[in-house]
């Protein structure tokens, strides 16, 4: 990519400048190659122009995008140079308040200089299990990285905390620590997390001090490798400390203080305990220690008095010298002597030498250190004692709390010390960058070279190597005369020309140079010998070692190991002194030995590295001091971290990220499925120069500055489309005004033009007003004379039309009365002749028939006997009924006409007479009008008279009417008079009739009797085929229910043997049934024969049938006429002729009769000759129907013929015989029959019983079934159903098998197929009426506790208390079955919610029936005890804390239902109120079981907020809901970590999934519906506060898009409670902070207006999350905004007066107050059943 692209017009750069490092400006003009000066501008427009060196051509370094700025990995930037890290670390915190950055694997601290509420336990339980890229910046963040690697990894961890005094190393150092402690949890020892903390304050003290550059600034270095067992929990600690400062007990440089412990000790010298040593005694370790502290104090007081330039001395009576010789318990003149005295040995003689006031000074300050050092090593000792455990380590943590790179103006021995260590430290984290790197590349599979990164090895040669710094300065402590300048000419003479990192300053010969990785530093050689040998006189150390102090002593155990035994010490060899000096190791070796070990330690462990940043040198909150940060991240690694990052390819990509953020580089056919082939499509596209990236297997990495050229050609892109969208909205804007403009000019064009046509409208309007009036006058004035005429017109036709109406109308109605009346006398004479001739025809019909039938008597008296014959008459006799009744149809119809016929006469009269006084009313009416005109018209007088004699003339026609109605009148009063009479002798002749049908009727029952026998015989063979038919399905059901049986038998393993005998004895069984079966189908074929036989029989008597049939119609019909169709009466001719007819019908009946007896006689005996050969087994099978058919039959014989006529040809002895043989077949069958009546009776009595008592248990079962779940219900009482019934199957079998007689197969198959057939028809019907039911409960939605209590289940036998009687002792077993080894979810689908507890009330309620207490007390304590155990075993199982929460709180409302108290007894009913508790009062248990509940609620809300956790912060804010909503930004080196392969995404629905169920779960459980609530409430606030503090804690999701996703998804948590119709619980309210953060997010914040807005609608959140929200907020693309600092602080004035918590985060662990409210129960106690799987059978229901 070519520079012109890059420093084109409008590109930002750095420049390098003096105060603030370096300076921000702007391009003005393109770069073109060749130009030596670049147009800039600066930021408060000032134009300058840069000068480029032609030699070196380095334009300045480029800006990165502003989306880029402020990011939390400093290797997400694409340029990374030094300006783009200084300003991002400036952003994040000045700007953001962010005091953590990451750089690659690096946490870069800014100390803040003020308390930030940011190490919370909230804080802590946030970072706690989260990914190190999830969360923001933090040192939680990378404690909990190591921690985890240490967990999954099983390998080491350290965490190296570095930087310079007061850049806040020891609090971040604690603050892991911190982490650790709460995070993990102690085993086996207690309070094993506090002492690891309570070390800290300890340490401390003795080991901090002020300096100029920090108030607690720690003067030595510390390791504390924290143990962890095999479960990752803390065991104990071990601390190894470094280079302590010692001679800051002596000497404290301007403005610095000695270690805070001794001016702790001076604070409390008032107190009482103190007083004893002059600043405190005690007898326990802390006061000995301080005891040692003041002994130091003073002794640094002692006075040394000079007597000439080699001597002397200390005054005997120093109080100092002498408090600090009684404090340490030696002799003060031989602690007064040897500080001033030195003792030389030589190889002959040992020589007491006085010493100078400089030396003996010296000696004095070198024992202070001396003791402070030991007294600092054996406070570590002691607390390492205290931290270690016995249990075996398995891992550890070490936390390496270290001095940084320090540079003063006055360098001594300590700084090279520390710079030394940092010098091994920087080599060890540049190795480790370079590692992490190439195992980056190697994973990916990209080529890589080896990165050129600055190796700081000469420069640790230089200090450590033979003949280096250190070897020369331990040579020269061993030398006799050795001294800080012969070892610094030594150094010059051997490193000054061989080391490129050494030097020598030019002004001093005391001094050196070395050139460290951070920065080059000048040391002062002098002390360096005296604090490198660290001498101390030894004849001291003797003095204080026979001090009778004890802790004295053990301070200088140590120096005792090495000597030997006093004997080899008092033997006075020459070699013996010096062997000893030189054998003491020096300062250097030492700590070059012990930093060697720490490497090695840290090379065996996974480093996390934490750069502390010392903001400024004031100590002001939250600024920066840009040449000081500098100077610090030079010094600490990180630009060398950027460096290498930078030598690379630090920009990395996954492909899915770069085509979210880069597909609008891209056309829409340029998307290919396949992502990476479409991102190296697009890059080869966009970027020329392929060296400039790589393709990796998941990632695509990129040089530097490559993501900042995407970012400007993407930003391009989306310029461009902005202004093509500006372009567009202009266009139609000012379409817009055009299209208003022209609407304008014609609106006021048509209000114009209708003005003037309303005008001209107006005018025309009035002209034809004006016509029309001149009309309308005229046209009245016309019409008026018109009127007059035509109304004297009208009146003249008036009157001459109404005379020819009157003359017409007289005429008329004369003539018509002339009809009328011959029209009745004519048909009077007619029906006279009619009458006549009717009768003499039916006189001459009657003689007529009477001799044919005569003769047609005797033809038939010879064919008697032939069937055609009867067949004949009958038809004969079915003719004449007919005629009869056709005769009888006619003389109702004339009745019926006559009867009309009155009628209308007197409708018509009524009718003429009404007409008639409606014309004289008209008359007199015209009367009237004629005289009034008479009056007021003289000139009608003639019209008048002529009017008076028409009237004249009416009057007289009038006379002549009523005459004439008059004489109708009579004649109409006759013809009724003759009716009448004429319906009399009818209703007579009825009355004979009818006397006459009723003894007919009493004849013909004997011949009903007749026809009754033949239908039964019919009605036998129809039932006898049925019962064939039905046999036979029965048995092919049996077969199919044999079939099923087996299959279930075959589960029953207790009885599986026996079963299966049974199963084979039924199967021959079966077998012997086909085999009768085909027995039978044979004696039907024989029966079939027999009834062809018998087929004459049956048509004759069927002949008689109809016959029968056909006179009882006739006499019916005769009795059922209407009075108008009686029949005739007795001695008229119909009569005579139907009652002759009658009486040969009866002589052929009788005729027949004989005939059929004798045939039956003849049958009778020819059946008695063939059942004489039958066996008597064969007789038994007849039919007994057929015998008691013979019986009657002869029994009617003898009783209606006569005995001589029978007896003709001897068939009255056949009849007899055969009489005598049915008798005794009629015996034998009644006495079977009665026998197998018998034991009908007695199984049907059992089976009676049997379904009593079954439908008594099915009405229980659908009393409880009504109390289950919808879903439940139907499958509980069909499986209950199915049991019951194989039960019955199973027991019904064996017992048939079982039988030891051998029941007949042909009696058992019927009983177990109608058993069959019944169960199945009750599974039918059950089902169909629970899904009844189930329609009936969808379909009312308002059903209320009243329509359950209402439920009656009607108990025939016997009637339960609602009691279970148990015995002493059972309460073990009891609760063990329905409390340890219950297992909730079959309680819940199967039966009755709160099922356990009603049975433990019920056996409550037995104890309290029998009165005894201690039942009572052992039964409830047992209850609570076992409950609380399975809570206990089993507190993580969501559904086992539910189902006894529910159980629980349903013991507790029973007990307050059954209490007798009148606030519970008003809800129940009257038989609930009868089983109330009558001899205990448990309030108390009450109480008791109350807390239980509670108790169990916070462990349910425990076991949901476990549950929930994991998945809220993936679904309420990682997961990307509306698709396209959110851009992916570049990341750094700590990218999220990936998902787990083929785990699907948590979405919003997953969460909705788990929420669903748990409401599920409840609802079945049968939990209260305000505890469901509560719990919903509770539910929703977890993942309010979950949310929030996430939202909190991380930048990246501090953006509108993400606000707008966290509202989308908060609308499907609100559309969940509307489903589910919670609503009102409380659960929206506790949304409310995160629903105002998302609000937050996306409101506009620039304008004081909107930061009142702000503040008015942030009433749910806090201060400090509203300035922490608006802080973080980042803009994802570069058309949003940041938040300005200024907006900020009008915020923050705004709400100052807010009285509310400065807490940052949700409280996680809040649950809400709960209350258990009563809810009575509807089940009634007496209905409950205990099902057989809950192995309860030793309680009995009472």
């Amino acid at each position: 990519m070519a520079a012109s692209e890059l420093y084109s017009k409008y590109a930002r750069v750095w420049l390098p400048d003096a105060e603030e490092v370096w300076k921000s400006a702007e391009l003005i003009k393109d770069y073109t190659p060749g130009d030596l000066t670049l147009s800039l501008q600066l930021e408060d427009g000032t134009t300058v122009e840069h000068k480029i060196d032609p030699r070196t051509n380095n334009l300045p370094p480029l800006r990165n995008p502003n989306i880029l700025v402020g990011e939390n990995d400093l290797t997400a930037l694409s340029y990374l140079h030094e300006p783009a890290v200084l300003h991002n670390l400036r952003v994040r915190f000045i700007d953001s308040k962010l005091i953590y950055t990451y750089c690659g694997i690096v946490l870069v601290a800014i100390n803040p200089y003020e308390s930030l509420p940011i190490y919370d336990t909230d804080i802590i339980n946030a970072y706690s299990g989260q990914n190190m890229g999830d969360m923001d910046p933090h040192i939680f963040a990378v404690a909990e990285e190591a921690y985890k690697q240490m967990a999954r990894n099983e390998r080491n961890q350290s965490i190296i905390v570095s930087g310079e005094s007061g850049a806040g190393k020891t609090v971040s150092a604690k603050y892991a620590m911190r982490y650790f402690a709460t995070v993990s949890c102690s085993s086996g020892e207690s309070n094993v997390e506090e002492r690891v903390l309570a070390s800290s304050p300890i340490m401390e003290a003795i080991g901090n001090a002020k300096t100029t550059r920090n108030d607690n600034s720690s003067r030595f270095g510390k390791y504390i490798a924290i143990g962890f067992d095999k479960k990752h929990c803390i065991i104990g600690a071990d601390m190894r400390t470094y280079l302590l400062e010692k001679s800051r007990v002596v000497y404290q440089a301007h403005g610095e203080r000695n270690y805070h412990i001794f001016y702790q000790l001076c604070a409390s010298s008032h107190l009482p305990e103190f007083k004893a040593f002059k600043l405190g005694i005690g007898e326990s370790d802390q006061m000995e220690i301080y005891q040692i502290l003041s002994a130091i104090l003073h002794l640094s007081n002692v006075e040394v008095k000079d007597h000439s330039a080699d001597r002397c001395s200390i005054s005997p009576d120093n109080s100092h010298l002498i408090v600090f010789c009684e404090l340490m318990g030696v002799p003060c003149e031989e602690m007064a002597h040897w500080l001033c005295h030195k003792k030389l040995k030589t190889t002959t003689e040992t020589y007491v030498k006085s010493v100078s006031k400089m030396n003996a000074v010296y000696g004095r300050d070198a024992l202070a250190k001396h003791i402070y050092a030991r007294l600092f090593s054996w406070i570590v000792g002691r607390i390492n004692h205290a931290l270690k455990s016995a249990v075996k380590q398995h891992s550890f943590i070490g936390v390496l709390d270290i001095y940084g790179f320090e540079t003063f103006d006055v360098n001594s021995f300590e700084q090279f010390c520390i710079n030394y260590a940092n010098e091994k430290l920087q080599q060890q984290f540049n190795l480790h960058v370079f590692k992490l790197e190439q195992e980056e590349y190697m994973k990916e599979e990209i080529p890589w070279t080896l990165i050129d990164f600055y190796d700081n090895q000469p420069c640790i040669n230089l200090i450590e190597a033979k003949l280096g710094i250190l070897d020369l300065l331990d040579e020269e402590c061993k030398m006799p005369k050795g001294s800080d300048d012969t070892w610094a000419q030594k150094l010059y003479n051997t490193l000054l020309k061989q080391n490129a990192h050494f030097d020598k300053p030019r002004l001093s010969n005391r001094a050196f140079i070395i050139h460290h990785f951070a920065d080059k530093v000048e040391y002062q050689c002098e002390g360096f010998l005296e604090k490198n040998k660290d001498t101390v006189n030894e004849e001291q150390i003797n003095v204080l070692k026979h001090s009778k102090f004890d802790l004295l002593l053990k301070l200088f155990e140590d120096d005792e190991k090495p000597t030997g035994s006093p004997s080899k010490r008092s033997s006075g060899t020459g070699r013996a002194g010096p062997s000893q000096r030189d054998n003491k190791k020096t300062v250097g070796l030492q700590f070059r030995q012990s930093l060697h070990l720490l490497m090695d330690t840290l090379n065996a462990t996974t480093p996390h590295y934490v750069r502390c940043i010392k903001p400024n040198d004031d100590k002001a909150p939250f600024t920066l001091d840009p040449v000081r940060a500098v100077q610090q991240l030079r010094a600490c690694g990180i630009l060398e971290t950027i460096r290498i990052s930078a030598a690379g390819f630090p920009s990395r990509w996954t492909y899915q990220e770069f085509f979210s953020r880069y597909r609008v580089l891209m056309k829409q056919k340029d998307a290919l499925p396949d992502r990476k082939q479409t991102c190296k499509n697009l890059l080869e596209k966009l970027i020329k120069d392929q060296e400039k990236y790589q393709f990796g297997k998941n990632k695509i990495f990129f040089r530097a500055g490559q993501v900042a050229y995407l970012e400007k050609l993407r930003s391009d892109k989306l310029r461009m489309a902005c202004v093509r969208i500006q372009k567009t909205i202009r266009c139609w804007l000012a379409r817009k005004k055009y299209l208003r403009m022209k609407e304008s000019a014609i609106t006021i064009q048509k209000h114009v033009r209708g003005h003037q046509a309303r005008r001209y409208v107006e005018f025309m309007r009035q002209t034809r007003a004006a016509v029309i009036i001149q009309r309308n006058v005229r046209m009245w004035a016309r019409r008026r004379r018109y009127q007059q005429q035509r109304s004297a017109a009208l009146t003249i036709q008036c009157f001459w039309r109404a005379y020819l109406a009157r003359k017409q109308y007289y005429k008329l109605m004369y003539e018509q009365k002339a009809v009328v009346i011959q029209r009745w006398v004519k048909g009077w004479l007619v029906k006279r002749h009619y009458r006549r001739i009717l009768a003499a025809v039916i006189l001459l019909q009657s003689c007529v028939r009477r001799m044919r039938a005569r003769k047609e008597l005797k033809k038939l008296k010879v064919d008697a006997r032939s069937v055609e014959h009867f067949k004949k008459l009958n038809v004969g006799m079915e003719n004449k009924i007919m005629q009869l009744q056709h005769k009888l149809i006619e003389q109702h119809k004339e009745n019926r006409e006559l009867s009309e016929k009155l009628s209308s006469v007197e409708k018509t009269q009524n009718t003429d007479r009404d007409r008639q006084s409606k014309e004289i009313e008209n008359l007199r009416r015209s009367e009237q009008e004629a005289r009034a005109k008479a009056e007021t018209l003289p000139s009608l007088l003639e019209q008048l008279s002529f009017l008076q004699h028409e009237l004249e003339q009416t009057r007289r026609e009038k006379e002549d009417l009523e005459e004439h109605t008059k004489a109708y009148k009579e004649q109409t009063q006759q013809v009724v008079d003759e009716l009448n009479m004429k319906n009399t002798s009818l209703n007579n002749n009825i009355d004979e009739l009818n006397k006459q049908i009723v003894e007919q009727a009493q004849q013909l029952t004997e011949i009903k009797t007749n026809v009754d026998n033949t239908k039964q015989l019919e009605k036998d063979l129809t039932e006898e085929r049925s019962r064939y038919q039905t046999l036979l399905s029965e048995h092919l059901h049996l077969e199919e229910r044999h079939r099923d049986l087996k299959e279930e038998m075959d589960l029953n393993i207790l009885i599986c043997e026996e079963i299966h005998q049974q199963m084979l004895a039924l199967q021959r069984r079966v077998k012997e049934l086909e085999q009768d079966k085909q027995s039978l189908l044979q004696q039907l074929d024989k029966r079939e024969e027999a009834q062809q036989e018998k087929a004459k029989r049956h048509e004759l008597e069927s002949e008689n049938k109809k016959l029968k049939q056909d006179l009882n119609e006739l006499r019916k019909s005769l009795t059922t006429e209407s009075t108008d169709l009686m029949p005739p009466a007795p001695g008229s001719m119909p009569y005579d002729v139907l009652m002759e007819q009658l009486t040969s019908s009866n002589e052929e009946l009788e005729m027949r009769k004989e005939e059929v007896l004798l045939l039956r006689s003849h049958m009778v005996r020819q059946e008695a000759l063939k059942h004489r050969t039958y066996k008597k087994s064969e007789i038994l099978r007849c039919e007994p129907e057929t015998c008691m058919y013979h019986l009657h039959f002869l029994t009617f014989l003898l009783r209606s013929t006569d005995i001589h006529t029978l007896n003709e040809d001897g068939e009255l002895w056949l009849a007899y015989e055969g009489l005598k043989e049915t008798n005794r077949l009629l015996e034998c069958q009644m006495q079977e029959q009665d026998r197998v009546h018998s034991d009908k009776c007695r199984t049907l009595v059992e089976e009676v019983k049997k379904l009593k008592g079954e439908k008594e248990q099915q009405q229980k079962l659908l009393a409880q079934s009504l109390l289950l779940p919808e879903d439940a219900r139907i499958e509980a009482s069909l499986n209950h159903e199915i049991t019951r019934l194989t039960k019955e199957n199973l027991v019904g079998l064996l017992t048939v098998s079982l039988d030891p007689q051998h029941i007949s197969l042909i009696h058992i198959l019927p009983e177990l197929m109608e058993q069959g057939e019944k169960q199945d028809k009750t599974i039918r019907k059950l089902k169909k009426q629970l899904k009844l039911y189930m329609k009936k409960r969808k379909s009312s939605v308002s059903v209320t506790n009243a329509s359950v209590r209402a439920v009656n289940i009607t108990r025939k036998e016997k009637e339960y208390r609602g009691m279970l009687e148990y015995r002493e002792g059972d309460e073990s077993w009891l609760l063990k079955n329905l409390v340890t080894d219950l297992k909730p979810r079959g309680v819940a689908v199967s039966f009755t919610p709160g099922l356990p507890a009603y049975i433990i009330f019920m056996c409550l309620r037995y104890a309290d029936n029998v009165n005894d207490d201690q039942r009572v007390s052992s039964l409830l304590n047992a209850t609570i005890s076992s409950i609380k155990g399975v809570i206990k075993r089993r507190g993580n199982d969501f559904e086992v804390v539910s189902f006894w929460l529910a159980n629980t709180c349903r013991i507790l409302h029973c007990l307050k239902q059954y209490s007798g108290d009148e606030v519970f007894m008003m809800h129940n009913t009257p038989k609930q109120n009868e089983h109330c508790l009558a001899n205990f009062e448990l309030s108390e248990y009450q109480q008791v079981f109350g807390d239980l509940a509670i108790q169990i609620y916070r462990q349910l809300i425990k076991c949901m907020e476990d549950i929930l956790q994991p998945l809220i912060v993936a679904s309420m804010l990682e997961h990307e809901t509306i698709q396209g909503v959110l851009g992916s930004k570049p990341t750094g080196l700590r990218k999220k970590s990936p998902s787990i392969t083929g785990e699907e995404a948590v979405t919003v629905e997953v969460l909705l999934q788990r929420l669903s169920l748990f409401h599920s779960t409840m609802s079945q459980h049968g939990l209260d519906a305000d505890l469901i609530k509560q719990a919903v409430k509770q539910q929703f606030y977890i993942i309010c506060a979950v949310t929030l503090n996430h939202l909190l804690l991380r930048k990246e999701m501090c953006s509108w898009s993400k606000g707008l996703q966290i509202r989308y998804n908060v609308w499907q948590l609100e559309e969940w409670l509307t489903e589910r119709e919670l609503t009102d619980c409380g659960a929206k309210e506790a949304l409310e902070p995160l629903i105002q953060a998302a609000q937050l997010l996306q409101i506009k914040k620039k304008t004081e207006a909107d930061a009142r807005a702000i503040c008015t609608m942030s009433t749910a959140l806090t201060t400090s999350q509203i300035l922490k929200v608006l802080t973080l907020y980042t803009p994802v693309i570069e058309f949003e905004e940041r938040v300005t600092t200024g907006f900020i602080e009008t915020i923050k004035n705004l709400l100052k007066d807010r009285g509310e918590s400065a807490a940052l985060m949700m409280d996680t662990k809040k649950i809400f107050s709960v209350t258990v409210p009563f809810t009575p129960s509807s089940v009634a106690l007496e209905t409950i059943q205990i099902p057989a799987s809950l192995k309860l059978s030793f309680l009995t229901r009472i």
